[in-house]
C-alpha cells in the first residue's frame, strides 16, 4: 500500500478535531442543530488553517443520517460514501484550474436536478479568487436563488478579490492562524500515534515555522521524519533539514550591523550559504527577529506577542537596550524590501550583501530614516565635542601654522603586573564575555592611565554607554577577577570620532606583545 502523507492521514472527519477555529465550529453546528443552513458560505483564511475540511465536514454533517452534536457521526452510509470521494452529492470544483464562464454554467445546469439520496447537494469551490469576472456573473443568479437543496461553499485565501455582489450573498467566516502551542498540542498527538520521538525544542521549531497553518506543521514534520526515520529528532536535525538559521546566527548578525563592522556581517552571511541554509528563509527569521526586538524595546508586555522562551527573552531584551528605535525601524525596512526582491531573484546572495552595506553605510542613503541614522551620529559628535567646519578649499579654519602636533597620553613607566596579565590574555577574557559585550570590546583598544587604571578605549559612544553600563561593569569585573585572581581598577570611554587611536594613545595591546618576544 502507498504512503499517505500525515496531513492527508490525519485530517479531521468531525468538528471536535478541528484545531483553531471554534469561533467557526460552533456557529455551523448550531445552524444545523437549529436547521438554519444558509445556501452560500464563504470560507477566508491563509493556507493550511482548514478551509476546505470544515467544508467537506459540513457537507457530511448536512447530510448525515445520524448527526452527533451537529457533527457527521461517520458511520453512516452517507458519511462512508462522501469520505471516500464516491458521492454525487459533494463536488468538489478548483477554481484555478476550472475558471471560466463555461464551467459555471455546466454548475448551473446540474443544480437543476435534486440529489438522488441525501438531503443536500453541496458545491465546494477552492481557490474561488481565480474565477474570472465573467463567470462570478455567471454564478451570481444561481448563488442568490439557488434550489433549496443546493449549498454553495466558496473557500479563499484572497477574500479582497472576490466580487463585492458575491460576498453579499453568502455568510462569511474568516479562519484565524493556529497558534504555536495548538500547533504543538497536535503534533504530539500524531507523534504518538506514528511512533515518532523528537525534542521539545525541534517540535516548537517545526510548529512555529508553520506560521499558523496546520498542514504546513505536518507536511513539516512529515519531511524531518522521513530523513531522520527511526531516530529521536533533534533541533538540530531540524534546523538542517529545513535549511533554517539557528536564533544565535541573528544575533551575531545584528552585533556586527551594529558596529557597522561589514567584513564580520558578510562571513556570517557567507556561512549561512555554505550550509545550504535558504537565503529567503534567512532573510525572513531575521526581519522577524528585528520585529520582536523593536516589539521589546516599545513595551514591556509582549510576552504572548514574541513567542519565545524565557531566556531568548533576556537576550532580546539586553540587545534592545543597546540600540534605537529609529535604527530598528531602518533595518526592517530595508530587509522587508529585500524578501519582496528576493522572491524572484537569481542572485540573492548578492541582493543580501548590498542590503547589509546598505545598512553599514547610512551615508549612501538619502531616505527619511537613513538622514535620521547621519543626524543621530552629528548629534554624538558636538556632545562630545568633536565636530568642526571645514573651509570652502577642504581644508580646516584653523590657520596650519597655529596647528599644534598631537600630543600622545603617556602611560606610567612601570606598568602594574595586574594589567599586564589583562593584557596579555585579552583575546581569552573575551571569549568569557557575553552577547554584546564581547562584540564590543573585540573592537575596543587598551591603553593606561597614570593612576593604575586601565583604560579600555571603545570604538564608538554606542559601545562605550553599553559597556559603562552597571550590569557590562560587573560582568567585565568578574572575568578579571576569574583570570587573575583579584579585581582590576579600569575605566570605559569612547574612542573620538574621526581620531586615530594610534595618534592618542599607547596601544599595550602591541607593548606588551613586543616584551613577551624580548623576554629570551
Amino acid at each position: 500500500m502507498s504512503y499517505m502523507a500525515l496531513y492527508r492521514k490525519w485530517r479531521p472527519d468531525r468538528f471536535e478535531d478541528v484545531k483553531g477555529q471554534d469561533h467557526i465550529v460552533t456557529t455551523l453546528r448550531n445552524q444545523i442543530l437549529t436547521g438554519r443552513i444558509g445556501h452560500a458560505y464563504l470560507f477566508c483564511g491563509t493556507r493550511g488553517t482548514g478551509k476546505t475540511t470544515v467544508a467537506k465536514i459540513f457537507a457530511k454533517a448536512v447530510n448525515c443520517e445520524h448527526p452527533v452534536n451537529g457533527s457527521p457521526c461517520g458511520e453512516c452510509k452517507s458519511c462512508k460514501t462522501i469520505a471516500s470521494g464516491a458521492s454525487m452529492n459533494v463536488i468538489e470544483i478548483d477554481a484555478a484550474s476550472n475558471s471560466g464562464v463555461d464551467n459555471i454554467r455546466e454548475i448551473r445546469e446540474e443544480v437543476a436536478y435534486s440529489p438522488a439520496e441525501g438531503e443536500y447537494k453541496v458545491y465546494i469551490i477552492d481557490e474561488a479568487h481565480a474565477l474570472s469576472r465573467d463567470a462570478f456573473n455567471a454564478l451570481l443568479k444561481t448563488l442568490e436563488e439557488p434550489p433549496s437543496y443546493v449549498i454553495f461553499i466558496l473557500a479563499t485565501t484572497e477574500a479582497h478579490r472576490i466580487l463585492p455582489t458575491i460576498l453579499s450573498r453568502c455568510q462569511r467566516y474568516d479562519f484565524k492562524r493556529i497558534s504555536v502551542e495548538m500547533i504543538m498540542e497536535r503534533l504530539h498527538e500524531l507523534m504518538a500515534a506514528e511512533g515518532i520521538e523528537a525534542e521539545e525544542k525541534a517540535v516548537r521549531y517545526i510548529a512555529k515555522s508553520a506560521d499558523g497553518a496546520m498542514r504546513d506543521a505536518l507536511s513539516l514534520l512529515d519531511q524531518c521524519a522521513a530523513f531522520y526515520f527511526g531516530q529521536k529528532m533533534t533541533y538540530e536535525n531540524v534546523l538542517e533539514v529545513l535549511g533554517a538559521v539557528d536564533t544565535g546566527i541573528n544575533s551575531e548578525l545584528l552585533r556586527s550591523l551594529m558596529v557597522r563592522n561589514i567584513p564580520d556581517a558578510l562571513k556570517i552571511l557567507e556561512n549561512a550559504v555554505l550550509q545550504g541554509r535558504d537565503l529567503r528563509q534567512f532573510v525572513s527569521e531575521f526581519t522577524w527577529y528585528l520585529r520582536n526586538l523593536l516589539l521589546m524595546k516599545a513595551t514591556e508586555d509582549v510576552e504572548d506577542l514574541l513567542d519565545i522562551s524565557a531566556e531568548n527573552q533576556l537576550q532580546l531584551k539586553e540587545e534592545a537596550e543597546a540600540i534605537n528605535a529609529d535604527t530598528l525601524m531602518r533595518y526592517i525596512r530595508i530587509f522587508s524590501e529585500l524578501s519582496d526582491d528576493l522572491r524572484y531573484a537569481v542572485q540573492k546572495r548578492i541582493l543580501i550583501e548590498m542590503a547589509i552595506i546598505r545598512i553599514c553605510k547610512p551615508n549612501m542613503e538619502t531616505d527619511l530614516q537613513s538622514l535620521t541614522d547621519r543626524i543621530h551620529a552629528i548629534e554624538e559628535k558636538l556632545e562630545n565635542g568633536t565636530f568642526h567646519v571645514a573651509s570652502a578649499n577642504g581644508g580646516d579654519d584653523k590657520n596650519e601654522e597655529d596647528e599644534e602636533p598631537a600630543v600622545l597620553q603617556e602611560i606610567p613607566k612601570a606598568l602594574t603586573e595586574d594589567i599586564k596579565k589583562i593584557v596579555s590574555n585579552w583575546s581569552g577574557i573575551i571569549m568569557q564575555m557575553p552577547g554584546l559585550i564581547a562584540s564590543f570590546l573585540k573592537t575596543a583598544k587598551l591603553t593606561a592611565k597614570e593612576d593604575d587604571k586601565l583604560l579600555i578605549v571603545a570604538a564608538d559612544q554606542m559601545a562605550c554607554e553599553y559597556l559603562n553600563k552597571e550590569s557590562a561593569q560587573n560582568e567585565i569585573q568578574q572575568v578579571f577577577v576569574k583570570t587573575i585572581g583579584k579585581e582590576v581598577n579600569f575605566e570605559v570611554i569612547a574612542l573620538k570620532e574621526g581620531a586615530d587611536f594610534k595618534h592618542e594613545y599607547v596601544d599595550l595591546g602591541k607593548l606588551i606583545h613586543m616584551e613577551i618576544e624580548t623576554e629570551d
